[in-house]
């Protein structure tokens, strides 16, 4: 398998899996889940060509249809399942999460949706793969063993900010009568702090959401000394002026932790898509000529 470049001052996290040629990465706290299968795909292992090489999962981007259906085919089959018993997200960076069926499997595949603007997918229904799609932006997982349901959510800058990880929690709640402290969870392969620069604009909403945060700076301050992330410091000052680096992960952990996931059953990537743009897509890396990733989770028929 590929070397990959991973967060410095980090204990390794994700571990990189491999079944029929396809290479994926998961998290040993999700797999330690009975009955939960999970992971994310990298780009090897399918068979497009060009800057989609070659497991790009996306219908949208220009590449061609029969090489992203036999990717999904490819990926599945890794994951001991079948297309038609996945499906999938229409993200355009709402907060906005549908609960979806056993009778839902193959949309967005082998079928129409018949839906959009959905950033976050939660079922209670076994054997049916949730899957969202990924460039740079933060896969979020969420597992209830206690109730039997399972959550995965898109979480650009604009779906952290106005914090779809809360909303997930909220909404599996709702739907499975799932407690905060029932949740397993993870924050998936996603950009890093070092490779993301965004403007003041965006700097202050995330200034402002922080601010929002009940006991956010107390949550912040503790995580270095505890042990559980080495940054207290969503943003951090840019190459230039008016420029700043943002911390998606830590953004994210700090909603997770505010919603009332314990520190100790939440998992967050040492791996960015950017520094590894070559294993992984990357939006930013790439300028946009690039395919989708994709994260998968399921319950286990």
């Amino acid at each position: 398998m590929e070397e990959i470049i991973r967060a410095a001052g980090r204990e390794p996290v994700i571990r990189q899996e491999e079944a029929g040629g396809v290479e994926y990465l998961t998290f040993p706290m999700l797999s330690a889940r009975q009955g939960i299968i999970h992971g994310f795909s990298t780009r090897k292992g399918g068979v497009s060509r060009d800057m989609y090489a070659s497991m790009n999962l996306s219908f949208t981007r220009g590449d061609e249809e029969q090489n992203v259906r036999e990717n999904f085919r490819r990926m599945a089959a890794a994951l001991g399942t079948d297309v038609h018993h996945m499906v999938c997200s229409f993200q355009t960076h709402t907060t906005n999460i549908r609960r979806v069926y056993g009778a839902d499997g193959g949309r967005g595949i082998v079928r129409e949706r018949g839906y959009t603007d959905v950033d976050g997918l939660v079922t209670d229904d076994r054997g049916l793969c949730l899957v969202c799609f990924f460039a740079d932006c933060v896969p979020l997982y969420f597992v209830d063993s206690e109730h039997g349901a399972i959550g995965l959510a898109h979480s650009g800058w604009r779906g952290t900010v106005a914090g779809m990880g809360r909303h997930m929690v909220e909404r599996m709640g709702q739907e499975f009568g799932t407690r905060p402290w029932d949740l397993t969870a993870a924050v998936g392969p996603s950009i890093c702090m070092d490779c993301y620069e965004v403007s003041e604009e965006v700097a202050e909403q995330f200034r402002q959401m922080e601010a929002s945060v009940l006991d956010s700076r107390k949550i912040l301050e503790e995580l270095p000394a505890r042990g559980i992330y080495p940054r207290r410091q969503i943003l951090s000052p840019g190459k230039e002026a008016g420029k700043y680096q943002l911390d998606l992960w830590l953004a994210n952990l700090l909603i997770l932790l505010a919603a009332g996931i314990p520190a100790s059953r939440i998992q967050v990537t040492d791996v960015c898509t950017c520094c590894n743009s070559g294993y992984l897509f990357s939006h930013r890396a790439t300028q946009g000529k690039r395919g989708n990733l994709a994260a998968f989770l399921m319950m286990r028929d």
